[in-house]
């Protein structure tokens, strides 16, 4: 009778022991067309990094996630000396980027980079005005006329130190109604109209699109930040935290850096 059902003498339906068999090796696990797939699991890597990388690390972020769909990026963004202030205090990465190399010595000197830090773009400073550039601001010794409202970043931060340089050189003392911790601040207090002028980036006027004007000045030669990256020791997934590093340094991930307009480093 092989494996057909039989019935007993109650007239109920029996399955043959070859039948039940057949039935609980079909209803195995992993077998046939019923085995269960266990997806892919999603791995997070967190990426700190400096204001002003905010648009091009969002981009390579997406690319990588293209070419990865198991990796999911978290970006952090603030001023350079508040990243370093958040690894110190134990806070988790796997990768971090400075724009400068001053800040970046001091993760690499307190022991919390996985390895020598990779230098991958530099940038210079230029004068953002609004587009209706109230003040008439044509050079940078107009930062320092007495009633142009100027602001800078603060001394600690990249690009408060260069702004220091190229008022050195240039002989000058500005005086700002407001010092801030990142370039995007400065920025954001010269496209709302709160102040006359600030000094920024290249690429941030650029990546303003239209919101600022930007006036470059001869001393900003002065001051040219070179931007590091760097893994970062303990990090919670370095596999995933060095595809963001190659990603950043790759052909791929310097021509969105120039496209933006961040230089050689």
């Amino acid at each position: 009778m092989g494996n057909k059902a039989i019935r007993s003498a109650g007239g109920k339906a029996v399955l043959t022991a070859g039948a039940v068999l057949a039935l609980a090796a079909c209803s195995s696990p992993g077998t046939g067309a019923t085995a269960s797939q266990s997806p892919a699991e999603k791995k997070t890597v967190v990426v700190f990094a400096a204001a002003s990388l905010k648009g091009t690390f969002t981009a390579l972020a997406d690319q990588l996630k293209a070419e990865h769909p198991e990796l999911d990026v978290k970006l952090n963004f603030a001023g350079s000396q508040d990243l370093v202030a958040q690894i110190k205090a134990g806070a988790k990465a796997d990768v971090v980027a400075t724009a400068d190399l001053p800040t970046m010595e001091k993760l690499s000197s307190a022991g919390s980079l996985d390895g020598a830090a990779q230098n991958f773009a530099s940038n210079t400073l230029t004068i953002a005005v609004p587009p209706s550039n109230p003040a008439h601001i044509t050079q940078l010794s107009d930062l320092a006329k007495s009633g142009t409202k100027t602001v800078l970043c603060a001394p600690q931060v990249p690009c408060g130190a260069a702004s220091q340089k190229v008022e050195k050189a240039a002989g000058l003392s500005i005086k700002a109604v407001s010092e801030e911790l990142s370039v995007s601040d400065v920025l954001g207090k010269v496209s709302s109209g709160e102040a006359d002028a600030g000094l920024v980036y290249r690429t941030d006027v650029q990546g303003a699109k239209g919101k600022v004007t930007g006036i470059d000045f001869p001393q900003s030669s002065s001051a040219v930040n070179v931007y590091a990256i760097a893994k970062v020791q303990g990090s919670p997934d370095p596999e995933g935290g060095k595809l963001f590093l190659d990603q950043v340094t790759s052909a791929a991930g310097q021509s969105v850096l120039s496209k933006a307009g961040f230089g050689k480093p």
